[in-house]
Parts: structure tokens; sequence; C-alpha cells
């Protein structure tokens, strides 16, 4: 025979399901999901609207278990404190303000980015979030930036590798640019001021003081005019590009309107105007031509030295040595360094006269072809 049963209660709200009490008592205490009263019907809502909704606070997530849930913070309820469900894994409360004591505040600020909230590197996903650093710590890192002695040793050799270069260069520049530039004005000043002298009668042929210019000379092959002074001074008469006479003991030689001896004349081949830069490439019966006031004296080139020492004045002798002349005429000598841009060794070029014209008859045709 069947046992007897107790009879059931149902409720007219879930419809055709029912549910035993014994059943809710059981399933309310375990904490699990029983169909209970809506909450909203203790508060007058019809069904309709409370179908659906739980009664009383939500269930925890991970226990399912109802709890009471904290008061909000007020001085009724007593001061706030930190737990574990209420702070974060950084030491900060979940509304994201830091707990504990005030280093702890401080420790936070600064990972956060400063104390005053300063902007800060954010590390990447899953490194550790690194520390302030100690002082020692600071300071080794501190001396690990600044460089070695041997690191200044060579940014100072360096330095003055670099400042020596430009210096040299700036000296290179000068040498062979600029003085060429002053000494061209110096000369072509020169020249006008002979050939406005000679028009205006101001000058007159005869002895003239170390410097002084009394004559001009024509390369029509190399394109060259210069004024020639006299004396073979360096500052006073080379460095201005203009061609200097041998007019001083003990290498004195004869002037272009002599009837006998070497006209002798030096000039720079490199820098400071380079009259003679080119006088190598002068081959026999080239004309080289020197206009003075009254005369143009015109002479063909009969041979040239290529080489030699700079002791050899014999060149300059009125009768020069090597040269090919046998006895006494009237020649020019041309005399500069070699090789280009050194002065070791001496080029020399002889020429002989062949014509004598006076100004008053116009140019040579030498200076007019």
């Amino acid at each position: 025979m069947t046992a007897l049963r107790p009879e059931r209660e149902t409720d007219a709200s879930y419809g055709d399901q029912s549910y035993e009490a014994s059943g809710a008592l059981a399933d309310w205490g375990a904490g699990g999901a029983a169909y209970q009263e809506p909450y909203g019907q203790q508060h007058g809502q019809p069904y309709e609207a409370r179908r659906g909704q739980p009664y009383g606070p939500p269930l925890d997530d991970e226990t399912m278990a109802l709890r009471i849930p904290d008061p909000p913070p007020g001085p009724e309820n007593g001061p706030i404190r930190a737990s574990a469900a209420s702070t974060g894994p950084s030491g900060t409360s979940v509304t994201g303000s830091p707990v504990g004591g005030r280093a702890a505040r401080r420790k936070a600020a600064k990972r956060r980015g400063g104390r005053h909230g300063g902007s800060r590197e954010t590390a990447p996903p899953g490194a550790p979030e690194a520390g302030p650093l100690s002082r020692m710590e600071a300071r080794r890192q501190a001396r690990r930036r600044k460089p070695s002695p041997a690191v200044i040793a060579s940014r100072a050799i360096g330095e003055v590798f670099i400042t020596t270069g430009v210096l040299m260069l700036l000296f290179v520049t000068y040498q062979l640019w600029w003085t060429n530039v002053r000494a061209h004005a110096q000369a072509g000043s020169e020249t006008h001021q002979l050939q406005d002298d000679w028009a205006s009668g101001k000058r007159n042929p005869g002895v003239f003081a170390p410097g002084q210019g009394f004559a001009i000379l024509h390369i029509p092959k190399l394109d060259v005019v210069a004024p020639i002074a006299e004396g073979v001074s360096n500052a006073k008469v080379l460095d201005k590009g203009m061609v200097g006479h041998y007019g001083e003991p003990p290498l004195k030689t004869a002037m272009p309107g002599d009837k006998t001896g070497n006209f002798g004349l030096a000039a720079h081949r490199n820098t400071h105007g380079e009259p003679f830069r080119y006088i190598n490439r002068l081959t026999p019966g080239d004309a080289v031509v020197v206009e003075t006031q009254d005369t143009y004296f015109v002479y063909k080139v009969t041979s040239t030295l290529p080489v030699t020492p700079p002791a050899n004045t014999s060149v300059l002798k009125p009768v020069p040595k090597g040269s090919g002349f046998t006895g006494p005429g009237r020649y020019i000598t041309l005399t500069t360094c070699t090789p280009e841009f050194t002065s070791k060794y001496r080029l020399i070029v002889w020429g002989k006269m062949v014509e004598e014209r006076p100004r008053s008859k116009g140019k040579p045709d030498a200076l007019v072809e």
C-alpha cells in the first residue's frame, strides 16, 4: 500500500506548477535557485510587472549566497575600513584612492606618474611595475651615464683635429685664392697709374726707388700684363702681383734701354697674382715685350733652363751661363720657382731683344696680333 503523503501546497500565481513546502524550505536554506515569491509582490506591483525580478538583493557571483551589503559611509556608520574586498591590487581602493599610511599613498602616487599627477611612461602589459630608485641606485645610474675619461679625451682630440683642419683649409684658401685676388687688384691699379703718369708726363726715365714701378711687361702668348717695379722684395714688389727687377747689388742687372746687358726679372709662379705661372710653356720665338714711358722693347725667347738651384746666380750675368749666348748683347732673363707650389728650384727663360720701337710709332706687331 502506498504511504500517506501530505497534501501539496500550490500557488495560483505559478500556474500548473506546484512546489512542496518542505522542498522550498530545503532549497531556501541551501541557497539554491528556488521559485520564490517575487520581491515586487510585497510592494503591491502586479504580477506581470513583477515577473522575472529577483527577490531581495542580488546574489554573490562566487558563492550564490545572500549577504547584506555594507552600509554607505557616514558618521552614523563609523569610519571606512580598508579590506581586501574594497582595495585594488596596487594598494588603492575600488574608487581609485590610495589606502594605508602616508608612505603608501606616496608610493601609489609615484607609480601613477608623480605626486602631482605628472605623466609617466606606462609599462608593457604583464611587466612588473618598477618602484622608485634608491639613492644609491640613482647615483650608480648617473655614473654610468657620465662619459669616461677616454671618451672625453677622444672628443677633445677630435675637436682639435677639426679645428686644425678648418684653419688649414682657411689658410689654403687665403694663399691660393685671396692673395691672387688682392695682388691682381694692386697690380692692375699700378699699371693704370703708370699709364696715366706717362700720359701726363709726371714720370721721367731714370733711377727708380725700390718698389717703384717704371715699366709694363707683356707676354701675349700667356695673356700676361703686369707692372715692373724696382727690386725683388716680397713685401714691396712680388707679393703685390708685380714683376721685380734685379736692380740692387750683388744681383744688379741692366735696364732695357742699356746698349748691352741682361735685363733680369723675377715673379711668383703661384699665389700673389702668379704672373709667371705658365712661363714653362714659352718656346723659342715667342714674344716678350717691355713697355716703358717712351719705348717698346721686343724680345724673342731663345732657350729655357727647366731646373736649377736657387744659388745659381750665373744665369743673371751680362752673358748668361747656359743660355747659349756667346757674346755681349741685349738679353732678358725671367726667373721663378719650380716645381709649382714650392721654392726648391728655379725655372729660367732667356730671350734676345729683336726690336726697339718708340711709343710714338704705335704698338709693335707682337701686341697688335
